[in-house]
Protein backbone atom coordinates (compact mmCIF):
# COMPACT_ATOMS: atom_id res chain seq x y z
CA UNK A 1 0.00 0.00 0.00
CA UNK A 2 1.31 3.46 -0.95
CA UNK A 3 0.58 6.53 1.19
CA UNK A 4 1.33 10.06 0.01
CA UNK A 5 1.36 12.71 2.71
CA UNK A 6 1.02 16.38 1.74
CA UNK A 7 1.93 18.81 4.51
CA UNK A 8 0.24 22.16 4.07
CA UNK A 9 1.66 23.96 7.08
CA UNK A 10 4.50 26.45 6.72
CA UNK A 11 5.74 25.16 10.09
CA UNK A 12 7.50 21.83 9.73
CA UNK A 13 6.97 21.05 13.42
CA UNK A 14 3.50 22.54 13.77
CA UNK A 15 0.49 20.64 15.04
CA UNK A 16 -0.90 19.49 11.68
CA UNK A 17 2.53 18.28 10.52
CA UNK A 18 3.08 16.47 13.84
CA UNK A 19 -0.24 14.63 13.55
CA UNK A 20 0.46 13.74 9.92
CA UNK A 21 3.84 12.33 10.89
CA UNK A 22 2.22 10.25 13.64
CA UNK A 23 -0.32 8.91 11.13
CA UNK A 24 2.46 8.07 8.68
CA UNK A 25 4.42 6.21 11.36
CA UNK A 26 1.30 4.19 12.19
CA UNK A 27 0.81 3.46 8.48
CA UNK A 28 4.43 2.32 8.11
CA UNK A 29 4.01 -0.01 11.10
CA UNK A 30 1.14 -1.59 9.15
CA UNK A 31 3.38 -2.12 6.13
CA UNK A 32 2.61 0.95 4.03
CA UNK A 33 5.24 2.76 2.00
CA UNK A 34 4.99 6.47 2.82
CA UNK A 35 6.15 9.44 0.76
CA UNK A 36 5.86 12.89 2.33
CA UNK A 37 5.92 16.30 0.65
CA UNK A 38 6.26 19.53 2.63
CA UNK A 39 4.56 21.99 0.29
CA UNK A 40 6.20 25.03 1.89
CA UNK A 41 9.59 23.72 0.76
CA UNK A 42 8.50 23.39 -2.87
CA UNK A 43 8.35 26.00 -5.62
CA UNK A 44 5.10 25.88 -7.57
CA UNK A 45 2.27 27.95 -8.96
CA UNK A 46 -1.44 27.55 -8.46
CA UNK A 47 -3.80 26.46 -11.20
CA UNK A 48 -3.61 28.85 -14.17
CA UNK A 49 -7.10 27.98 -15.49
CA UNK A 50 -5.46 27.37 -18.87
CA UNK A 51 -7.56 24.22 -19.48
CA UNK A 52 -4.57 22.51 -21.13
CA UNK A 53 -5.24 19.50 -18.88
CA UNK A 54 -8.57 19.19 -20.66
CA UNK A 55 -7.52 20.06 -24.23
CA UNK A 56 -3.85 19.06 -24.70
CA UNK A 57 -2.64 16.73 -21.95
CA UNK A 58 -4.00 14.22 -19.45
CA UNK A 59 -2.19 16.02 -16.60
CA UNK A 60 -1.35 19.53 -15.49
CA UNK A 61 0.72 21.36 -18.09
CA UNK A 62 2.77 23.24 -15.48
CA UNK A 63 6.22 21.77 -14.84
CA UNK A 64 7.35 22.67 -11.34
CA UNK A 65 7.91 21.02 -7.97
CA UNK A 66 4.24 20.10 -7.68
CA UNK A 67 4.47 17.87 -10.77
CA UNK A 68 6.09 15.08 -8.74
CA UNK A 69 3.48 15.41 -5.98
CA UNK A 70 0.56 15.14 -8.41
CA UNK A 71 2.16 12.08 -10.02
CA UNK A 72 2.79 10.46 -6.63
CA UNK A 73 -0.89 10.92 -5.73
CA UNK A 74 -1.85 9.21 -9.01
CA UNK A 75 0.15 6.15 -7.94
CA UNK A 76 -0.98 6.17 -4.29
CA UNK A 77 -3.67 4.26 -2.44
CA UNK A 78 -4.03 6.81 0.37
CA UNK A 79 -3.64 10.59 0.33
CA UNK A 80 -3.00 12.37 3.62
CA UNK A 81 -3.55 16.13 3.53
CA UNK A 82 -2.65 18.10 6.65
CA UNK A 83 -3.24 21.77 7.31
CA UNK A 84 -3.78 24.26 10.08
CA UNK A 85 -6.75 26.58 9.71
CA UNK A 86 -5.66 30.01 8.50
CA UNK A 87 -8.36 32.68 8.26
CA UNK A 88 -11.13 30.07 8.16
CA UNK A 89 -9.56 27.95 5.43
CA UNK A 90 -6.74 25.50 4.72
CA UNK A 91 -3.31 27.07 4.28
CA UNK A 92 -2.53 28.73 0.96
CA UNK A 93 0.11 26.07 0.39
CA UNK A 94 -2.49 23.28 0.56
CA UNK A 95 -5.07 25.27 -1.39
CA UNK A 96 -2.58 25.69 -4.25
CA UNK A 97 -2.08 21.92 -4.35
CA UNK A 98 -5.82 21.25 -4.21
CA UNK A 99 -6.48 23.66 -7.07
CA UNK A 100 -3.93 21.85 -9.23
CA UNK A 101 -5.77 18.55 -8.68
CA UNK A 102 -8.31 19.91 -11.19
CA UNK A 103 -6.05 18.17 -13.72
CA UNK A 104 -7.30 14.81 -12.41
CA UNK A 105 -10.70 15.43 -14.01
CA UNK A 106 -11.49 14.26 -17.54
CA UNK A 107 -12.39 16.83 -20.22
CA UNK A 108 -16.09 15.85 -20.00
CA UNK A 109 -16.07 15.75 -16.18
CA UNK A 110 -19.27 17.77 -15.88
CA UNK A 111 -21.34 15.10 -17.63
CA UNK A 112 -19.27 11.93 -17.27
CA UNK A 113 -20.55 9.52 -14.58
CA UNK A 114 -16.87 8.60 -13.95
CA UNK A 115 -15.23 12.03 -14.20
CA UNK A 116 -11.78 11.19 -12.79
CA UNK A 117 -8.54 10.12 -14.40
CA UNK A 118 -7.51 8.54 -11.11
CA UNK A 119 -8.05 4.91 -10.19
CA UNK A 120 -11.23 4.58 -8.17
CA UNK A 121 -11.12 3.70 -4.49
CA UNK A 122 -8.26 5.81 -3.19
CA UNK A 123 -8.69 6.94 0.42
CA UNK A 124 -8.28 10.41 1.89
CA UNK A 125 -7.12 11.27 5.41
CA UNK A 126 -7.69 14.95 6.11
CA UNK A 127 -5.89 16.38 9.15
CA UNK A 128 -7.10 19.75 10.37
CA UNK A 129 -5.77 21.68 13.36
CA UNK A 130 -6.99 25.00 14.66
CA UNK A 131 -6.33 27.36 17.54
CA UNK A 132 -10.06 28.06 17.90
CA UNK A 133 -11.34 25.66 20.60
CA UNK A 134 -14.97 25.75 19.39
CA UNK A 135 -15.31 22.85 16.94
CA UNK A 136 -18.41 24.43 15.45
CA UNK A 137 -16.03 26.96 13.92
CA UNK A 138 -14.46 25.79 10.66
CA UNK A 139 -16.39 22.52 10.66
CA UNK A 140 -17.27 23.23 7.03
CA UNK A 141 -13.73 22.83 5.70
CA UNK A 142 -13.47 19.03 5.48
CA UNK A 143 -16.94 18.44 3.98
CA UNK A 144 -16.13 20.79 1.09
CA UNK A 145 -12.88 19.04 0.19
CA UNK A 146 -14.30 15.59 0.89
CA UNK A 147 -16.92 16.31 -1.78
CA UNK A 148 -14.26 17.23 -4.35
CA UNK A 149 -12.13 14.20 -3.61
CA UNK A 150 -15.13 11.88 -3.76
CA UNK A 151 -15.68 13.34 -7.24
CA UNK A 152 -12.12 12.20 -8.02
CA UNK A 153 -13.07 8.66 -6.95
CA UNK A 154 -11.79 8.72 -3.36
CA UNK A 155 -13.91 6.79 -0.86
CA UNK A 156 -13.70 5.81 2.78
CA UNK A 157 -12.42 9.29 3.65
CA UNK A 158 -11.57 10.30 7.22
CA UNK A 159 -11.10 13.48 9.23
CA UNK A 160 -8.61 13.83 12.08
CA UNK A 161 -9.35 17.15 13.71
CA UNK A 162 -7.79 18.91 16.68
CA UNK A 163 -9.31 22.17 17.93
CA UNK A 164 -7.91 24.46 20.59
CA UNK A 165 -4.21 24.04 19.79
CA UNK A 166 -2.01 26.97 18.94
CA UNK A 167 1.48 26.10 20.17
CA UNK A 168 3.76 23.51 18.60
CA UNK A 169 3.30 20.10 20.15
CA UNK A 170 -0.08 20.70 21.78
CA UNK A 171 -1.88 18.31 19.43
CA UNK A 172 0.54 15.49 20.25
CA UNK A 173 -0.35 15.83 23.93
CA UNK A 174 -4.06 15.19 23.33
CA UNK A 175 -4.95 11.54 23.98
CA UNK A 176 -8.28 11.84 22.16
CA UNK A 177 -6.49 12.98 19.01
CA UNK A 178 -3.77 10.34 19.27
CA UNK A 179 -6.46 7.68 19.65
CA UNK A 180 -8.16 9.05 16.52
CA UNK A 181 -4.88 8.89 14.57
CA UNK A 182 -4.47 5.22 15.52
CA UNK A 183 -8.12 4.43 14.76
CA UNK A 184 -7.96 6.00 11.29
CA UNK A 185 -4.66 4.25 10.52
CA UNK A 186 -6.23 0.89 11.42
CA UNK A 187 -9.25 1.57 9.21
CA UNK A 188 -7.38 2.99 6.21
CA UNK A 189 -4.17 0.97 5.99
CA UNK A 190 -5.24 -2.64 5.44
Amino acid sequence: MKVVCVLGSPRSKGNSAALAKLFCKAAEKRGAAVQTFALNQLTYRGCQACMACKTKLDRCVLEDDLTQVLEAVRKSDVLVMASPVFFGEVSSQLKGFIDRTFSYLLPDFATNPNPSRLALGKRLVFIQTQAEPDERQFGDIFPRYDAFFRWYGFKDNHLIRCAGVSDKGEAEARKDVLDRVEEVARRVVR
